[in-house]
């Protein structure tokens, strides 16, 4: 697989971004705590691994085995932490041809193969399908073994799309409302490299 995200925008429940709606949910619902800054997280998730495609891109590597590869993320309602070795000034365009990209229709770019919400997923499905294979399989030592196989053998094949679909509706928004403020080069307490991406909520 390149380190290009697929282009032809894909849509499975017929929901298409559009640049106004988290500040219009925002604006209606602005009485919930925590609102604004789970709308905003979600944004800079997407912009997260927006930036991370544009830099596997700029490197000419491939998601796997290339850049994409050993850098890896935290996405904040202030920003995001990139960590791994790269430019400051690459990593400053990357972003914010990241963004441009994004707003611009390249929805796909929100969704990253090495992105926690997959494991995430995985782990979600594989514990749901032994609970139901333990429920109706029989109890006998065979019977168990045989649902824990397939339960994991199903949680395996469904979980790269589930995780896929939960990143495009659930953990990742299109980046409408941010703008980047600045890129920190910071060292964590291992003097390891890192970057931070700042960015802030624009309506």
């Amino acid at each position: 697989m390149t380190a290009t995200a697929s282009t032809a925008n894909h849509a499975p429940f017929g929901f298409a971004p559009v640049p106004t709606q988290d500040a219009d949910f925002l604006r209606q619902l602005s009485f919930v705590p925590g609102l604004k800054e789970l709308l905003t997280v979600r944004q800079v998730h997407a912009l997260e691994h927006a930036t991370v495609w544009v830099l596997s891109e700029m490197a000419g590597g491939l998601v796997d085995g290339g850049m994409g590869d050993r850098l890896g993320g935290m996405s904040t309602e202030t920003g995001f932490y990139i960590y791994g070795a790269v430019d400051t000034e690459q990593l400053r365009r990357a972003a914010q041809t990241a963004l441009h990209r994004m707003v611009g229709g390249e929805w796909d770019l929100a969704v990253h193969p090495r992105c926690g919400t997959n494991l995430s997923v995985g782990i979600l499905l594989t514990a749901g399908l032994l609970m139901g294979a333990q429920l109706v399989l029989p109890k006998d030592p065979l019977g168990q073994i045989l649902g824990l196989g397939l339960a994991a053998t199903a949680a395996a094949s469904i979980a790269p799309d589930a995780g896929q679909i939960a990143q495009r509706y659930l953990t990742t928004a299109i980046p409408f409302n941010l703008a980047i403020l600045s890129v920190e080069n910071q060292g964590d307490r291992w003097g390891q490299p890192t970057h931070f991406v700042r960015v802030t909520w624009v309506d």
